[in-house]
């Protein structure tokens, strides 16, 4: 007889691997709260530079107030290269896993405060956030993934509410920390010490406490292919083979599903938005008498109340389903974003920044949850990377358009006029081509 152990080796061995892997918030736990604390990390790192880059580009880096399109040549950078990597990160993360990924991203972020802190001139802050735009498509995406992975499709509004909480709360947390830091220390130096602890502590806790969650994605597809899935059924679009090329999902995804393509709009508009109030914005405020710290207040409100208000708007789309909140999150954006070129006082504009908050709240989670109800497991992180390339492409779209604008016309307010447009066709757009894709709720996914 053989001894006992070589028993249970062999029933290990025999084990099927979707019995291993376990959906469900609850009982991958231990693992979800490190995801959230890594984008949390991700969060802090992108905020550092929302309040105090716009406002001290003329005195410190010599670039005129007027000269709206070099201005915003930084977030043309980090928009291209994060769209860009977050697609490369999809695809490479079906490769080598989602913790390979996560840690590049990490180490990409090293160079981004040393590059800000040695800055001679604005290129360098051009520079900075090519390396900021990578740590994102790789770092953000890959928390976003790995919590797809281990969670079930009927929680997946919880878990991008969870995730884009813990990343937009850290947003706006850091940019009301990093306008204290530079009052008391200078911006350079504030951005330095406030970059290298985080992105340390990140790095750190990605290597010693992140598992690799990609057996949880092969264990969902045995599940489906066998039969054996339990709970809400999903409705998963048809029409790519089980193991797409990057070109199959990249078009397919992009262009060829409206659902899908309906999605990929709506987050480049948002991203539009997002460039807006992430660097028009508080110059605007700034023009009209606010200090840098109120400036941080209001930029901060906006962050704050887009991150906290994703752990109600999250689990609401798990109860009612994802495209009526996101259809409602275009509509109070886009009123957001004209009143606060109406109103004419700070407790206003901080009235404008949390509407603006609750709109990105219910929209944002739920374009994620969206893309990830209809994408099939094996494909699933690929679907999640081309959303991505859309939407955070739109910061670059964004940054070229909204600068030529008020370039042009030598004034930012039509930036804002132009922006609250944008998102109410983006609106339309969703109503007349995307279906809902909430597993239980949803028509079949299939139409193109």
């Amino acid at each position: 007889m053989k001894p006992n152990v070589d028993h249970s080796v062999n029933h290990r061995k025999q084990r099927p691997v979707h019995d291993t892997y376990v959906q469900g918030i609850r009982a991958n736990l231990h693992q979800f709260i490190w995801q959230a604390i890594q984008v949390f990390f991700v969060g802090l790192v992108i905020g550092m530079e929302r309040t105090v880059l716009p406002v001290v580009a003329d005195q410190d880096f010599g670039v005129p107030r007027s000269s709206f399109l070099y201005l915003l040549s930084f977030v043309i950078s980090f928009g291209l290269v994060k769209g860009a990597l977050n697609f490369v990160a999809g695809r490479l993360s079906e490769r080598v896993g989602r913790k390979r990924v996560l840690v590049l991203g990490w180490v990409a972020a090293i160079p981004v405060a040393i590059l800000i802190f040695y800055a001679r001139s604005w290129w360098w802050i051009v520079a900075a956030n090519v390396f900021l735009g990578i740590n994102q498509g790789f770092a953000w995406s890959m928390a976003v993934t790995s919590k797809m992975d281990i969670t079930r499709a009927e929680q997946r509004g919880l878990a991008t509410g969870i995730n884009e909480f813990a990343g937009y709360a850290a947003v706006g947390l850091a940019g009301v920390a990093t306008a204290y830091l530079s009052d008391l220390y200078g911006p350079r130096a504030a951005l330095l010490g406030f970059a290298t602890a985080v992105v340390s502590v990140a790095l750190l806790t990605a290597l010693l406490f992140v598992r690799e969650t990609l057996p949880w994605a092969h264990a969902e597809r045995q599940r489906h292919a066998s039969g054996t899935h339990a709970g809400a059924q999903p409705h998963f679009a048809d029409g790519l083979p089980e193991y797409p090329s990057s070109r199959q999902v990249f078009m397919y995804v992009s262009f060829q599903h409206r659902t899908f393509s309906a999605l990929c709009q709506a987050g480049v508009a948002n991203k539009v938005a997002d460039t807006l109030l992430w660097v028009l914005f508080p110059l605007y405020l700034h023009e009209r008498g606010l200090s840098l710290v109120q400036t941080g207040w209001v930029t901060g409100v906006y962050g704050m109340v887009w991150g906290a208000s994703q752990l109600l708007t999250g689990p609401l789309s798990d109860h009612i389903g994802r495209r009526t909140p996101v259809v409602a999150g275009l509509w109070l954006l886009a009123l957001g974003v004209a009143s606060a070129v109406i109103v004419d006082s700070f407790g206003a504009w901080l009235a404008s920044a949390a509407l603006m908050g609750v709109g990105m709240a219910l929209l944002y989670p739920n374009l994620i949850a969206s893309v990830a109800d209809i994408a099939y497991p094996t494909w699933r992180s690929s679907a999640l990377g081309t959303y991505r390339y859309w939407r955070d492409t739109g910061y670059a779209i964004g940054a070229l358009v909204l600068g030529v604008i008020a370039q042009s016309r030598g004034d930012i307010v039509p930036a804002f006029w132009f922006t609250a447009s944008w998102l109410a066709v983006s609106d339309i757009w969703v109503l007349l081509q995307a279906q809902e894709t909430h597993p239980g709720r949803a028509h079949r996914s299939s139409r193109k």
